[in-house]
């Protein structure tokens, strides 16, 4: 069992999906979880799974005054985890350009203001979440392995700027969240079972799987500027 014992976990998309689940399993490790994300409601509810100890801000990474005054108002963080991100998809030229804009503005510049103002302990870790178009690309989303790719690439260099902070990605496969929620149940359902039977794994990944992940490098003083992708082998299929 990995201990995170009194540190101070700060997740951000914290509120459903692979976030609510890293702050699940932070807050089993006994941490002191802090969630953050655009929606109050949202979190209300994400604080009912975390129990009494657990913290909430609202927070939009796309509002740098925001994080700034975040930051400067707490104190510095033993680990941050950024998992928010709204990314538009589709194939380049049918996906319209603001909307691919707004895709990189989420989950890359977000990241980026988040490790601009972010305060750590002088053995923090900084985590963001990537996926594995990075090295598996998809000609129907072409723009989303760009900006995974581009968030590895950021994490490496920060590895080396923020030392002795750590700093790493994550790379999911397809997880079952909330994300496919609005998809017609039996159309999700076929989806799962079709690329699961391609996988080596034979299964779609859950939030949980993803967690376990992040926790691993938040505890391993060894870990920096690394990926560690759980994608079920769907970069090697």
């Amino acid at each position: 069992m990995i201990s995170l014992r009194d540190n101070r976990v700060l997740v951000i998309g914290g509120s459903s999906g692979i976030g609510l689940a890293v702050a699940e399993a932070a807050t089993a490790a006994d941490a002191v979880v802090t969630i953050a994300s655009r929606s109050r409601s949202k979190l209300d509810e994400a604080l009912k799974s975390l129990g009494p100890q657990a913290l909430s801000a609202v927070l939009d990474t796309a509002d740098e005054n925001a994080l700034e005054a975040f930051f400067s108002a707490n104190e510095p963080f033993d680990h941050i985890v950024v998992s928010a991100a709204q990314t538009p998809t589709g194939p380049v030229r049918k996906l319209e350009l603001a909307d691919a804009k707004q895709a990189m503005e989420s989950k890359f510049w977000g990241a980026y203001r988040v490790a601009r103002r972010a305060r750590f302990t002088e053995r923090g870790t900084l985590t963001l979440i990537s996926g594995f178009l990075s090295e598996r690309p998809s000609a129907t989303s072409v723009l989303q392995g760009a900006i995974n790719a581009a968030l590895e690439g950021l994490a490496r260099g920060l590895a080396l700027e923020l030392s002795p902070v750590r700093v790493n990605t994550v790379s999911p496969g397809l997880i079952d969240t909330p994300l496919w929620s609005k998809m017609d149940k039996d159309a999700k359902q076929a989806m799962f079972e079709k690329v699961s039977g391609n996988l080596p794994a034979k299964t779609v990944g859950r939030p949980a799987d993803i967690a376990n992940a992040v926790l691993f490098l938040m505890a391993t003083p060894f870990a920096t500027g690394s990926n560690v992708r759980v994608d079920g082998g769907g970069a090697i299929a």
